[in-house]
């Protein structure tokens, strides 16, 4: 006989929500940070690398991971829990890939920012919600796993909503303290909808034996957590080493201030296939030391530093 099995989506606590938000919030921060400098680049390869950095905060560490982590508290009464490492693989990418066109879609543009806006934040939410069915769709166990329509379509609203006021808060956010609240709202909004998503699955138990095919959660907990930190610090490490506006506008008045040292003053030039300090030809000695040897305490081949016209050979004479 089948029945509807138990399902346990907090197994330890409350630590892996905690942690699950904890990233979420993480991802959205440096997303976020991302997408400020996105606006500020000035070429189209500053462009495409702060675009990329973007879409892997948010999509693969704010969303991707945030989910992976909330399966490790799943657990289903009367079956182990494997997971097919090609899907899992797979909504990684989806979610990645998601995230990054819709930030191509609203960033990079100038007209009808709030119709780019929707459209993107429409084709990520889906492509949410498709990275979220797919990982679903990677679990193996011992029963068939069914949705309820509801829920499911709930939390793609949820999904379409949280991706365009995200893609929104990439276009108007600044200031750190800014980033850091929409950081926060964002994360809700990302375990909001995962977990919605948890809420529609049920289990409809089969007696049956044996193992299940799949790598276990805890098995892909070290390489999946070593990616994801691997990630974070390169993301921080592009972050603190990229210069700022700021930073371009101080090295831009240093250069200009530097320039405006080295530029010829009035004094005598230098003629073409002359040496420096060598008497300008056709220039007899005498002309050159006119004015100086009318002064007083000046003989002829003395001269001051200062009269810049002193030479080695001067001093010979």
């Amino acid at each position: 006989m089948r029945e509807m099995a138990e399902i346990h989506h907090f197994e330890y606590g409350w630590v892996t929500p905690t942690v699950s938000y904890v990233l979420s919030v993480l991802g959205s921060l440096l997303g976020l940070t991302s997408a400020v400098r996105l606006r500020s680049s000035k070429s189209s390869g500053e462009r495409t690398w702060w675009l990329i950095l973007a879409a892997v905060a948010i999509g693969a560490t704010g969303i991707w991971s945030m989910h992976f982590v909330a399966m490790m508290g799943f657990r289903v009464e009367g079956t182990p829990i494997r997971y097919d490492i090609g899907l899992t693989i797979a909504s990684a990418v989806i979610a990645f890939v998601a995230v990054g066109v819709g930030l191509a879609i609203a960033l990079l543009g100038s007209a009808g920012p709030r119709i780019r806006i929707l459209i993107g934040g429409v084709l990520a939410g889906l492509g949410v919600a498709a990275m979220h069915y797919t990982g679903m769709a990677a679990m193996e166990l011992h029963g068939e796993i069914q949705y309820s329509g509801r829920e499911v379509a709930l939390s793609i609203a949820i999904a379409v909503v949280a991706a365009t006021v995200a893609l929104w808060l990439t276009l108007v956010v600044t200031k750190p303290i800014v980033i850091f609240g929409a950081a926060l709202v964002m994360g809700i909004a990302v375990n909001g909808m995962h977990f919605t998503g948890m809420a529609a699955m049920s289990v409809l138990s089969e007696t049956s034996f044996g193992s299940v095919a799949g790598a276990t959660a805890s098995g892909l907990l070290v390489p999946v957590g070593g990616a994801v930190v691997f990630a974070v610090l390169g993301m921080v490490y592009a972050l603190m080493a990229a210069p700022t506006e700021e930073d371009r506008v101080a090295a831009a008045y240093l250069a200009s201030r530097l320039e405006s040292r080295t530029e010829p003053g009035p004094g005598p030039q230098t003629q073409p296939g002359q040496l420096w300090g060598q008497r300008p030809q056709g220039q007899p000695q005498g002309q050159q030391h006119g004015q100086q040897q009318g002064q007083p305490g000046q003989g002829p081949g003395r001269s001051t530093l200062g009269g810049g016209s002193w030479t080695y050979r001067d001093r010979s004479n």
